[in-house]
């Protein structure tokens, strides 16, 4: 078995440049449509800062969104950060996908709230073990899924 522990490339100043510069690269030529981009905290965190943040620098703002695992009993007591006006175009992260079940719990956060429509899922690194053919079968073969690395690119050369 591989562990992938992409936190601390994701926490580490050159790590988080690149991934950030990746990602925005494939939500480009892959989900241009997209609006916000966001995922379940706590791993979709660092990422989904950092791409805000550089498509700003950039000139392509992309608003960024964090759906919380469970919502706090105070404060505004939301389940989603972030602002997502009515129409908005919702591209979800996930660092490490492996069945899509954490970018799932995101997709049904995000389909509650009105008026978003949630375009596709894009990760960093893709286990080969059952998430694209889970996100079609629950989505639709329109729904997008797009990893910038899949465990083969990690594991041929060991």
């Amino acid at each position: 078995m591989v562990f992938f522990d992409l936190k601390k490339t994701m926490l580490d100043p050159e790590g988080s440049y690149l991934a950030a510069l990746g990602l925005l690269d494939t939500i480009q030529n892959h989900f241009a449509k997209a609006t916000t981009f966001g995922g379940l905290e706590l791993g979709a965190v660092p990422a989904v800062s950092q791409v805000c943040a550089l498509s700003h620098q950039l000139g392509q703002p992309l608003p960024a969104f964090i759906v919380r695992k469970t919502v706090k009993d105070h404060g505004t007591q939301a389940a989603i950060e972030g602002d997502l006006p009515a129409g908005s175009k919702a591209l979800v992260f996930d660092d490490v996908t492996t069945t899509g079940g954490s970018a799932m719990k995101a997709i049904e956060a995000l389909r509650a709230s009105s008026g978003v429509e949630v375009i596709g899922v894009v990760s960093l690194v893709d286990r080969l073990e059952g998430a694209s053919e889970a996100f079609k079968a629950q989505y639709g073969d329109a729904f997008g899924f797009q990893s910038l690395f899949d465990k083969s690119d990690f594991t041929d050369l060991i």
